[in-house]
């Protein structure tokens, strides 16, 4: 007997929002959490990117975000930022906000769904077969459910016990970063050497001082100590200025991995689970929320029966490329950060690169995730009409209306802007079909202008499935491989 149907290992903002995801549709899911409570301290991401923001603002909740966070040009590569105000997109920025403040806010918006979050729970493994998983804890107890998603990071247990393979980049170097408190003044604000970057800023939470050192040498694995953090102090700056009482310390390398499958049979991987990398760019939370947007309607439509197992299948197609584009940048961008004088000289070399508009508006698109393009057709197709498999604009529809507050529900969405004889009435349990007023010259970020069509499919995750020059015998396809077979 199943505990629940969906059981999901790490309570982390992936795993949060999977959750959301699931519960939306109606899918029984819980999950599980090493962390005791929910008092987080400490943060290692401090910004939400536009698509992010995009995202939530699908499900209603990116008001929740914008109110705690700083709203800032967020995007920037090796240093060199990349501004977005000009992009047609309502979150032309990115957001400042710390980790812990996306969590609790996360949070807050599962509890409302009614999903319970089990803490003090470690997930130590997992066994299947043909009808579930059962997932070991670290207790000695077990619980089943009918499919486990492991977003427990990157030393992900369930991807371990799975025997998924787990290939990438050895490390060349660490960071310590920790908040604590400091008995002495110590020189603020960031400075660089050869050896790489490091900086402390002063909190407002209780005095605390954020502090991040790069260490001479390559860090050992594991969370480092107090005195880790003392000595590397003193080997950067001279002294620790009597570090002590620290709230959270932690380790990051530049070490990439990605899992080589994100599905085992009844077993998927979403996040740092599936995929680790240097927080250059700010990119972690922002593709495993993406993960978990891509998954979740998915995994609900197998499970409500409209659609077969082999819909999961498209995870992977879909979400491993986006991952392993993301890798490649982060090894590019901490190459660019090394201080010898050739690097220096390349670095300042790719910033003049980047002062150019289509240069500039190419790579903050990559690094935002605007641009992400799902083969959702064929090479004909995608070439006929620049917007299918992409994002779908955040359009005006008339009378307060838009296309984002059309997902809310994390349904399918299919908008008609001209009249046609387009007949989706088998799947109308399945979708949300609207009439609106065409919006007329639509924006695609670094690719300008393109003329709307006549009609679109949209996908619980924002993206398009179908435009209305493909004709009404592929929306029936499409609605048949996104929606399941016709009723």
């Amino acid at each position: 007997m199943n505990d629940h149907t969906v059981l999901i290992a790490g309570a982390g903002p992936t795993g949060m929002m999977l959750a959301g995801e699931l519960a939306l549709a109606g899918v029984d899911v819980a999950i599980l959490e090493r962390r005791a409570n929910t008092d987080l301290s400490g943060s290692r991401a401090g910004g939400l990117h536009a698509r992010t923001l995009e995202i939530f603002d699908q499900r209603g909740i990116a008001d929740r975000f914008v109110a705690e966070g700083k709203p800032m040009q967020t995007a920037g590569f090796s240093g060199i930022t990349l501004d977005i105000s000009d992009f047609p997109t309502r979150f032309n920025h990115g957001l400042a906000l710390w980790q812990k403040h996306i969590e609790r806010i996360l949070a807050g918006w599962i509890d409302e769904l009614g999903v319970p979050v089990q803490r003090g729970v470690e997930v130590r493994g997992c066994t299947q077969d043909d009808s579930g998983v059962d997932v070991e804890l670290a207790d000695g107890t077990r619980r089943r459910a009918q499919y486990l998603v492991g977003c427990d990071g990157g030393g992900s247990a369930i991807r371990k016990s799975a025997g998924i393979a787990f290939p990438g980049t050895e490390p060349t170097v660490s960071n310590i970063i920790a908040e604590a408190n400091l008995a002495a003044d110590a020189p603020w604000g960031v400075r660089r050497d050869q050896f790489g970057i490091h900086g402390m800023s002063k909190l407002e939470d209780r005095g605390l001082v954020r502090i991040m050192v790069t260490e001479k040498q390559v860090g050992a694995g594991g969370e480092p100590s107090l005195d880790e953090l003392s000595e590397a102090m003193i080997a950067i700056y001279g002294s620790d200025f009597g570090v002590h009482r620290p709230t959270w310390i932690s380790r990051f390398t530049d070490m990439t991995r990605q899992a080589a499958a994100y599905r085992d049979r009844r077993v998927l991987l979403a996040g740092d689970a599936a995929h680790v990398h240097p927080p250059d760019g700010g990119q972690g939370i922002q593709t495993g929320v993406q993960d978990a947007v891509n998954l979740g309607w998915k995994l609900a439509q197998v499970l409500n029966g409209a659609s077969d197992d082999s819909l999961l299948d498209t995870y992977h197609a879909e979400r491993h490329p986006v991952a392993a584009r993301v890798l490649r940048h982060t090894l590019a961008s901490v190459a660019l950060r090394r201080e010898d004088e050739r690097t220096q000289a390349l670095r300042g070399m790719i910033a003049d690169l980047l002062a150019v508009e289509q240069a500039r508006k190419n790579l903050a698109a990559t690094l935002t995730e605007l641009d992400i393009r799902y083969e959702l057709g064929t090479p004909e197709e995608l070439a006929a009409h620049p917007l299918l498999g992409r994002r779908m604009p955040d359009l005006d529809l008339g009378d307060g209306a838009r296309v984002f507050t059309l997902l809310h529900g994390g349904r399918s969405v299919l908008l008609r802007f001209r009249a046609s004889d387009i007949d989706a009435s088998p799947w109308v349990d399945r979708i949300d079909e609207f009439d609106v007023r065409h919006p007329g010259a639509w924006e695609l970020p670094a690719l300008g202008a393109i003329d709307g069509p006549s009609a679109v499919l949209i996908r619980p995750d924002g993206h398009v499935a179908w435009v209305g020059a493909q004709g009404s015998s592929r929306l029936s396809d499409a609605l048949t491989t996104w929606c399941g077979p016709p009723s």
